[in-house]
């Protein structure tokens, strides 16, 4: 397509028949309720505009420089030759639901006929190394009938859908084995030559690329039987059975029970499966070909860790298709589907190579692992991630040849982890950094400030000068802060070479039964897993901040403070700590005899009419339908109160109800440095990150934090709060937020 126009003048008539085309060409292959990303120089394909509006920004601003491959519009690198959407070879009848023929394929991995390139040009085909035998079957399975003259089902569609149901009723193994049998004696011609049986029924799907494995566990999660372990019957740590006694069976080995068992989710054919369609193949090399180069961050492959993985690895990063993947676990919560005696948490795989409007959609999303519940695998999570890390190393070591169906070759598919991404308890569990006590930051280390209160009976993490430049006057104010002066730094970013120094020479084992492993220094647990990856040393982010649950807890703390709600850190005992610390005099307890004392009003302290005007406020904001949750549900005015809200929820409150509701309440010096926070997250969450404004923000936080700590008392800044000053840093290095939290996540499992 010639795209010379692009380049003419905009007030030339070449360059206004060729935007009519390219709107043309946009709305139909990429209109979604009648609007596009608009491609202009302001809006850099991050907001969706009507044609109208969208063809005014193009004759006012021109395209994004470098905006000459319209991927965010419907164009591919290589796309395939229309066909029917599903059809039966041998009566041509149309199916609109099951595509069975193209499932066979795609899972196959042998593509159908009558590929073009974009030109039009014929493009041949080398044939994929697959096993045609298996290929075959298969597709004499998908144009077989059902029955005689059905041209509804094959015999492989009403199977799958068979298998279906047997999800979505969670139907145990049993049943579906009796009812098979009932429609084998009801419908004998149909049922002739399907699966007998769940057992044969497993297997196809495991031809279909849907398959799993199962590998049983130790109950004090010491032993995976799996590997070189696989034919134990007894765990070597904590000696317990394999399998689950009884009476009747005091070994186990008769019914072979086992007390555990992971699901493992295959990884290797699944990424092969990414690259056996021609437009998702095509996809996978956007952020090499389609991707927009102007120094904005829109994408992981726009940041600095990307790129300093590819340098150190240039071999890897040769070929654009090789894959680049997030880790995503709950540290928590159970499938939200499961009863809580059979719980499992999931962990999820994510494929970074994807452009922004697919990376993170659960169709994308990869389940690799079910660790058994119904408690938290904790510390000895690596016992159950060690066949996902075999995989992810054969995967970079060697690879897997696969077939790319855009480029019709095969190739070696390699792949790497990037990062992982969990709440705060779940950074604790992967990264074997302990997230309590007096070093709770993971970032900062070893050199985490904190303080033991001695009433609250908690840490609290203030310190937050030191991340103001040297000759800030915050420094000095030795009475608005600790009753100290502040000459420290901010710490420099934990490598992980220093992190394989620090643990060099300890040796741990795993197991809930173990107890005489040595004290690791500082806060260390274990040496995590992942180190066992060749390239993890050297990511610059290798457990990433959840910026989700941090502001969620944050906007929490801020409103149960201000209207003195349950969970408020304005009590009798955060006063005492400042009379034991020796500072702000003015809101020490007033003892009035017989055990009796008066709090004085602290300047965050909201006075009856001032809470009723906040949650006035609050109570009669409307947002659009799918903003957000009716949170006016959630607010009471008499008494004020507010209760129930979701993560999601606090996410609105903080970036945009919260500046509006405290307009009329509080004095300028509290509420000034709670509306520049909630700027400072809605800044971070923009989906274009500017490395200048970042540059900005990075300095306002410490200044934002260190306005707080004039204001609240110590036991308000729990280490949620402290982590707010870590946030915008990790952006500068990996980019957007919403590639890195646990919004996606948490609505998929």
């Amino acid at each position: 397509m010639d795209k010379t126009w692009m380049q003419k003048n905009r007030r030339s008539k070449e360059y206004w028949d060729g935007l009519q085309k390219f709107l043309d060409y946009a709305f139909q292959n990429s209109s979604i309720n009648g609007m596009i990303l608009c491609p202009c120089k302001e809006c850099k394909c991050g907001v969706c505009i009507t044609r109208e509006n969208a063809e005014l920004h193009l004759k006012v601003y021109g395209f994004v420089k470098g905006y000459t491959h319209w991927a965010a519009h419907g164009e591919f690198v290589y796309s395939s030759a229309p066909k029917p959407t599903s059809y039966d070879i041998s009566h041509g009848v149309r199916d609109e639901l099951d595509d069975m023929h193209g499932l066979v394929h795609d899972a196959m991995g042998i593509p159908e006929q009558d590929y073009t390139r974009i030109d039009g040009t014929e493009y041949k085909s080398q044939l994929p190394n697959v096993e045609a035998e298996k290929f075959y079957n298969l597709i004499d399975n998908s144009n077989k009938e059902l029955y005689s003259g059905c041209k509804r089902f094959s015999k492989l569609s009403f199977m799958i859908r068979l298998l279906h149901l047997k999800c979505l009723g969670k139907l145990s193994n049993k049943i579906f084995d009796m009812l098979l049998d009932l429609l084998k004696e009801a419908f004998p011609d149909a049922m002739d030559g399907l699966p007998k049986s769940y057992y044969e029924a497993e297997k196809l799907m495991k031809e279909l690329g849907l398959g799993y494995d199962k590998y049983d566990a130790c109950p004090n999660d010491c032993t995976l039987y799996w590997g070189v372990d696989a034919r134990r019957k007894h765990c070597e740590t904590c000696k317990e059975s394999r399998w689950v006694k009884s009476e009747n069976d005091p070994t186990g080995e008769g019914r072979k029970i086992p007390h555990k068992v992971l699901w493992h989710f295959p990884l290797k054919h699944r990424l092969q499966r990414l690259f056996m369609s021609s437009k998702i193949a095509g996809h996978m090399r956007w952020h090499a070909e389609g991707r927009t180069k102007d120094g904005n961050m829109r994408h992981p492959a726009d940041s600095p860790s990307w790129q300093t993985f590819d340098f150190h690895h240039p071999e890897f990063s040769q070929d654009s298709r090789n894959v680049r993947l997030g880790l995503a676990s709950d540290g928590f919560n159970p499938f939200k589907n499961m009863s809580s005696t059979h719980s499992t948490w999931p962990v999820i795989l994510m494929p970074y190579n994807l452009p922004p409007w697919m990376c993170m959609k659960q169709p994308n999303f990869m389940l690799s692992l079910l660790i058994p519940g119904p408690f938290a695998p904790g510390n000895n999570i690596d016992i159950y991630l060690k066949p996902l890390i075999a995989e992810l190393k054969e995967l970079w070591d060697v690879g897997v040849n696969t077939y790319d169906a855009s480029r019709k070759e095969n190739f070696q598919l390699r792949a790497a982890l990037l990062w992982t991404i969990s709440d705060f308890p779940g950074y604790a569990i992967l990264s074997g950094w302990s997230t309590k006590g007096k070093l709770a930051c993971p970032v900062c280390h070893k050199y985490t400030s904190s303080q033991h209160l001695q009433n609250w009976g908690k840490y609290c993490y203030m310190g937050h000068r030191r991340y103001l430049e040297m000759n800030h006057p915050f420094r000095k104010d030795a009475k608005s802060f600790n009753g100290a002066v502040e000459y420290g730094k901010p710490p420099g970013r934990l490598m992980g070479s220093t992190i394989l120094d620090e643990l060099a020479g300890y040796s741990i084992k795993l197991g809930k039964t173990v107890s005489d492993n040595p004290e690791l220094p500082f806060n260390w647990k274990k040496l995590s897993i992942f180190f066992d990856l060749p390239y993890w040393k050297d990511n610059m982010i290798r457990h990433n901040l959840d910026v989700m649950h941090i502001e969620k807890n944050i906007s929490e703390i801020i409103v149960a403070t201000l209207l003195n709600l349950e969970k408020t850190k304005d009590n009798k005992k955060s006063r005492l700590d400042l009379r034991d610390m020796g500072i702000r005099s003015e809101l020490h307890p007033i003892e009035k005899g017989n055990g009796r004392s008066v709090l004085p009003p602290a300047c965050f302290t909201m006075k009856k009419k001032e809470k009723e005007i906040f949650c006035k406020v609050l109570k009669g904001i409307k947002v659009p339908d799918g903003y957000a949750a009716n949170i006016s549900r959630c607010v009471k005015v008499k008494p004020p109160k507010i209760s129930g809200l979701k993560s999601h929820d606090y996410h609105i409150l903080m970036q945009q109800l919260l500046p509006i509701a405290l307009r009329r309440t509080l004095s300028k010096a509290v509420r000034s440095p709670l509306i520049k926070l909630s700027r400072y997250f809605r800044k971070l969450c923009s989906k274009v990150l500017d490395p200048a404004d970042l540059v900005h923000l990075e300095k306002e936080i410490g200044i934002i934090l260190c306005q707080l700590e004039r204001i609240f008392p110590p036991s308000f800044f729990n280490v949620m709060v402290h982590l707010a000053v870590h946030l915008v840093s990790e952006a500068k290095i990996g980019g957007p937020v919403h590639y890195r939290w646990m919004y996606p996540i948490e609505r998929y499992s």
